[in-house]
């Protein structure tokens, strides 16, 4: 709501002044157009322009990195004819003409990493076990649910033909074709495949590095016990907590007070190594929110400062040559969603993950009553359960302000609610799932 003094300013009465809120929330870039403000300045839209650097990892520790370079094989993939059975190898063309069962002479065995070299006889099988090499003059198998061995011999049923029970070689990946691409963030099962094409050691980008402080005369640290009119601080905890689980390395500078010449030498050490800064606090129009200001002193130019989201509103962006800089609120909730909503996007571009810039969302249907009109995106927390018929429902939680972190910890998603809108019982909605930010 906007104060009496404001009001006055704007030559407003009361009755104008939800029309005036309005008109405000539309001058503000919206959620998406802050998005793709963002990582245009970082360089997702122009990759070339923006190179990550590169480094060489071992397979074991490649999980969760961003592939450098496309990965090719090296081999066939299965390399050679490969039983997926266990059973018998045979010539298909000898069961030509026959019907019912028929007996085989039996002639060896091969098995995973001893293949039977051959010949084998005209008329004859090998006795094969899933995972084998063919044998050279076999073109199938018969597994071994339809066989009975008798002593030399081997009784078939059902005949054969040409492939049967068989991998062929190259049917899976053919030598020179890429089997993952560049920008792609490797999951375990990857990691089995770049060794089954013998990529070790793995191309990766490096992480990008992150520099965090928060500033406000009222914070002291988790151990202080609170004098009058200081709390706790928080939020670096949580902002490096997330910003390793994004895949970061993570400087958390701590407290700076609200002095101008301590903030401008926190922000300069903060750039020194930084592919990114986060700060929190001092972002909105008081008279010691000045970290807006001693960011454009140290050389960051400002590109936008308020997003027409609800909580978060206060959000300030900027970027020093190459390095974006974040400035979001100081209250828990709203460090929250700017981190997730904004932050995470961009420190995915910077490390060259394809794919993961746009919002995780997910759809629900709205337990709640009617939701309150606002000319900006909501964020409502909410409890995300599995409904019988096998839609997610999203059951709203009472919630006092953007400062109530314990508040959340009982959320498990932030229900969205665009401007404009009124979100109504057992309609669909987007949500936000918080539990996967933890995952």
């Amino acid at each position: 709501m906007l104060g009496v003094r404001t009001r006055c300013w704007l030559g407003l009465g009361v009755g104008n002044e939800r029309d005036a809120v309005v008109r405000l929330a539309a001058a503000m870039r919206t959620p998406d157009e802050a998005i793709d403000q963002i990582l245009r300045r970082v360089g997702v839209q122009s990759p070339a322009d923006r190179a990550p650097r590169e480094e060489l990892v071992a397979l074991a520790a490649a999980d969760g990195r961003v592939l450098a370079r496309d990965v090719a094989s090296d081999v066939d993939l299965p390399p050679f004819e490969k039983s997926a059975m266990d059973g018998f190898a045979v010539r298909s063309a000898d069961f030509a003409g026959t019907t019912g069962s028929v007996v085989r002479a039996l002639v060896e065995e091969a098995r995973a990493g001893a293949p039977f070299p051959g010949p084998v006889p005209p008329r004859a099988c090998v006795e094969i076990y899933t995972g084998a090499e063919l044998p050279p003059d076999c073109d199938a198998v018969v597994m071994v649910e339809k066989t009975a061995r008798s002593g030399a011999s081997v009784t078939l049923e059902g005949g054969a033909r040409p492939g049967q029970n068989v991998c062929h070689r190259g049917e899976d990946l053919r030598n020179g074709a890429v089997v993952l691409q560049r920008g792609r963030r490797l999951s375990p099962i990857d990691l089995s495949v770049l060794a089954a094409v013998g990529c070790q050691p793995v191309p990766v980008f490096a992480r990008p590095r992150v520099t965090l402080l928060t500033t406000g005369d009222e914070l002291v640290e988790a151990h202080v016990r609170p004098g009058p009119g200081e709390i706790r601080e928080g939020n670096t905890h949580y902002l490096a907590a997330r910003a390793r689980r994004a895949h970061a390395e993570v400087e958390n500078l701590g407290i700076v007070r609200d002095d101008e010449a301590a903030l401008e030498a926190a922000f300069r050490r903060a750039f020194e190594a930084s592919d990114a800064v986060i700060t929190t606090g001092g972002v909105s129009m008081g008279r010691y929110d000045l970290v807006g200001a001693v960011l454009e002193r140290v050389g960051v130019e400002p590109v936008f400062h308020k997003v027409a989201i609800k909580p978060g509103k206060p959000l300030w962006f900027g970027m020093r040559g190459r390095v974006p800089v974040f400035a979001l609120p100081g209250n828990p909730v709203s460090c929250l969603i700017g981190f997730e909503v904004f932050v995470r996007p961009a420190l995915a571009a910077l490390e060259g993950a394809a794919d993961e810039t746009a919002a995780r969302l997910r759809i629900g249907r709205w337990r709640g009553g009617p939701t309150a009109e606002n000319p900006r995106q909501q964020n409502l927390p909410c409890r995300v359960r599995q409904g019988a018929d096998g839609v997610v429902e999203l059951e709203p939680l009472a919630w006092t302000s953007s400062a109530d972190i314990v508040g959340l910890t009982r959320a498990q998603g932030l229900a969205v609610v665009e401007p404009g809108a009124v979100l109504r019982p057992g309609e669909l909605a987007r949500y936000r799932p918080l539990a996967e930010l933890d995952a």
